[in-house]
């Protein structure tokens, strides 16, 4: 009787071979799982990304990339928010 895993844990070994470029055989190794079987869930997994686009599971690199955008983000957020802040001082002294 062989191992049942979800769908979820499937789809991110998956997205691991084709997105993050991972040595198949390696991997398999790695998790203990057979080259075939990975190679399925691969194939599903590409079939499945040129209908839909959504993604629930995140890789390592996927999570860098949005990291460092967020944190961009914050700082020009940041750098917007202190220029209010002068102009903001800079009108009310004006005004006594």
């Amino acid at each position: 009787m062989g191992n049942h895993h979800t769908p979820e844990y499937k789809e991110y070994v998956a997205k691991l071979i084709v997105e993050e470029n991972r040595v198949a055989k390696q991997l398999c190794r790695e998790l203990d799982l057979s080259v075939g079987t990975v190679a399925g869930w691969v194939r599903k997994y590409r079939d499945k990304k040129n209908v839909t686009v959504t993604p629930d599971l995140v890789t390592p690199a996927e999570l860098e990339k949005r990291e460092t955008a967020y944190e961009k983000r914050i700082r020009e957020l940041e750098e917007e928010n202190a220029i209010l802040k002068k102009a903001m001082h800079i009108f009310t002294k004006n005004q006594m």
